[in-house]
């Protein structure tokens, strides 16, 4: 059954499965010294620029709490939104492996430059921790975008005050693909530090990898990645999946699909009597406010998760085989119960 629950639910990509299948055979090097991870290497670098580094990790929560760990000591802080994945979804890894996390508020999930200075206190007091790293989700947890401008006012400020930017991006191909821009204009040329690039999401079987973009911060995480049990042996069955991913300009067609249909959804619901959506549609996400008697019904046929259960807002999410019929068919649905 095909649903809007996540794009981790989907199938893996059929051109990512053929690259898996196309490196499985004879012998290899292990722990990335393998001629698909230079491949990889190399696609990163040319998107990035000359000076990524990347670390291939089997996870999305090993990729963000590593990222962070390399940048800051357990007794300073990540200053994030209140609605991250960070704060929301990692089960504590983030403070268990590197530090604290200063929550802050946010609009439809980012936060602005005033919120992150008004942050910004007790430095120096013993009693406190120090922060030393900002943590943006680029798209957000609510689907929406930073503008470059954004990230760039947020970088500039955090570099002056001696802070380290990190993006979670999970999808950061969808915010690419909104924003028209491209990987290395929005993280590389805006001084961002570190980013936590997806691919489990977009497609992949698994596998995410960090990118180091200021090169002081390189020199640890090989150690810190081995030392968490996140150093894969036949590293060349992920980096073939990102090599495809990336030189084949494969997600810029996911990505493309995936917002797509997801605007397609959020058209088509709009319109709909007792529907409310909550949030800009910016990727591949639709927030959306159901009648709690609908949900049932609908989940029946297509599976999704409701986000607040106090007011039933609920988070749709397209994928790469999400289809114009599924998105039809369940928009039909929700028509159908708002005539009864």
């Amino acid at each position: 059954m095909l649903g809007f629950g996540s794009d981790n639910h989907s199938a893996i990509h059929p051109e990512l499965m053929q690259a898996i299948q196309k490196c499985n055979v004879e012998h290899a090097p292990s722990y990335g010294t393998d001629e698909q991870t230079e491949l990889a290497n190399s696609a990163f670098k040319k998107l990035f620029g000359p000076q990524t580094k990347t670390y291939f990790v089997f996870n999305g929560t090993a990729c963000n709490v590593l990222a962070l760990k390399s940048m800051m000591k357990t007794h300073e802080s990540v200053l994030c939104s209140t609605v991250s994945h960070l704060n929301m979804d990692e089960c504590g890894a983030p403070e268990f492996f590197a530090g604290k996390l200063l929550t802050l508020p946010h609009t439809h999930g980012k936060i602005s430059l005033e919120t992150l200075k008004s942050a910004l206190i007790r430095k120096g007091d013993q009693h406190y921790s120090q922060p030393r790293v900002v943590s943006l989700t680029q798209p957000t947890e609510l689907g929406t975008c930073y503008s470059l401008a954004e990230i760039k006012a947020i970088v500039d400020w955090a570099h002056s005050e001696n802070l380290f930017v990190h993006i979670d991006g999970a999808r950061l191909a969808n915010a690419v693909h909104y924003l028209k821009t491209t990987f290395k204009e929005m993280t590389t040329d805006l001084g961002v530090d570190i980013v936590s690039f997806g691919g489990t999401k977009n497609g992949l079987m698994m596998g995410e990898a960090i990118l180091v973009l200021n090169p002081n911060l390189a020199n640890d995480l090989k150690y810190i990645r081995k030392q968490a049990a996140q150093l894969p042996s036949k590293t060349r069955f992920i980096a073939a999946q990102f090599n495809t991913y990336l030189s084949t300009e494969l997600y810029k067609k996911i990505s493309a699909h995936s917002c797509d249909k997801a605007e397609r959804l959020h058209s088509k619901l709009k319109d709909i009597s007792g529907v409310e959506l909550t949030a800009p549609r910016q990727s591949n996400a639709v927030f959306v406010k159901i009648p709690q008697p609908w949900i049932k019904i609908l989940r029946e046929n297509f599976f999704f998760y409701v986000w607040d259960e106090t007011t039933f807002e609920c988070r749709l999410m397209t994928t790469w085989d999400t289809t114009e019929n599924q998105i039809d068919a369940f928009t039909d649905l929700v028509q159908s119960l708002a005539l009864k």
